[in-house]
């Protein structure tokens, strides 16, 4: 068995660059012990750069595919990696980790690492203490100090992926001068900037980006196209509905019929259910089936948060009920 096999085992597997690395290894690194990655930290050096590589994609779409998998204490120490790659793919494996302790690692990386891909995913990890700020959860003036940097970042850095994503992050930040960033990025010329403004849009919770939102779900550009869709489920567009359900009669790719499919799902509404659940009585593919399955689930969440919210912004609902109760009393007597 996999999991009982020494560790030393699967570090001797990496150093095997003639033999794929063995899948049932992978969860090893997951919640890593101590003296394992006191093992791994040994060997590393002498690994090939490519086995490192193809080793930590892997981990990044197990973890993506298993929720249960962590492999936050293996991913810390890479950090400082020399090799750029295994640096960008630290962070991967960090982008879910609420930790704020990483907040400062991440900092430093943005403004001091000499590699512009690096620093680039460091401002997109940032993205979840901007969100976690605008939660407080994190102490207001850390949140300030991320949010200053990642500005900078935004106006000042010479890399146009850094200023892109950095743009993104802020994306969640309610402070008033990053709209005009979002702005000047959604009137350039080149889609890149376009694509990373609807990314910034989507994650702002702010309808003052509807009309734009809604004005590039046909952008002949289908990566605008894709994000505007999915800025228009962010953004719970009503006013999207049956654009999006008519786009879902003809698209064919699959990728942005996901995204539709998504969307939809974060919407809610007339038609929605209806529309899915014949889509998914026409699936043959298992695979494809699965996803609409998860999202009909997703469906059913915004289905309850929406009759949640229905009480919830009513406040004189409970006052109504009792006058109406007094009256009945009073019919009665």
């Amino acid at each position: 068995m996999a999991q009982n096999a020494p560790f030393q085992t699967v570090v001797d597997s990496l150093f095997d660059n003639g033999t794929p690395f063995p899948a049932r290894f992978l969860h090893r690194f997951s919640d890593i012990t101590p003296s394992d990655l006191t093992i791994l930290l040994k060997a590393w050096p002498q690994i090939t750069n490519k086995r490192k590589h193809t080793l930590l994609e892997d981990l990044e779409e197990l973890a993506e595919s298993d929720t249960m998998t962590n492999f936050d204490d293996m991913a810390r120490p890479l950090l400082k990696d020399s090799d750029p790659q295994v640096r960008i793919r630290a962070i991967r494996l960090l982008w879910e980790n609420e930790d704020s302790k990483l907040v400062p690692i991440f900092l430093k990386i943005l403004n001091e690492d000499d590699d512009p891909e690096v620093r680039a995913a460091a401002a997109n990890a940032l993205g979840l203490f901007i969100y976690l700020g605008e939660l407080e959860k994190i102490p207001a003036e850390l949140h300030h100090q991320i949010e200053d940097n990642l500005l900078e970042a935004a106006i000042s850095s010479k890399d146009i992926l850094v200023r892109r994503r950095a743009l993104e992050s802020l994306g969640y930040s309610g402070r008033d001068e990053i709209i005009p960033l979002i702005e000047t990025a959604y009137q350039d010329k080149n889609p890149d900037w376009v694509v990373s403004a609807l990314f910034a849009m989507g994650r702002s919770s702010n309808e003052r980006w509807k009309k734009q939102v809604l004005s590039k779900l046909h952008a002949p550009d289908e990566d605008i196209r894709s994000e505007a869709i999915h800025a228009a489920g962010e953004l719970e567009l009503t006013s999207a509905r049956s654009i999006l359900l008519d786009m879902l009669e003809d698209e064919e790719d699959l990728e942005l019929r996901r995204e539709l499919i998504w969307a939809l799902t974060k919407i809610g509404g007339e038609g929605v259910r209806n529309r899915l659940e014949e889509i998914l009585e026409a699936e043959e593919d298992d695979e494809e089936a699965d996803f609409i399955e998860e999202a009909m689930d997703n469906l059913s969440f915004t289905e309850d948060m929406a009759q949640f919210d229905l009480f919830d912004l009513d406040p004189d609902l409970d006052l109504h009920e009792e006058e109406m109760d007094e009256e009945d009393g009073m019919d009665e007597e």
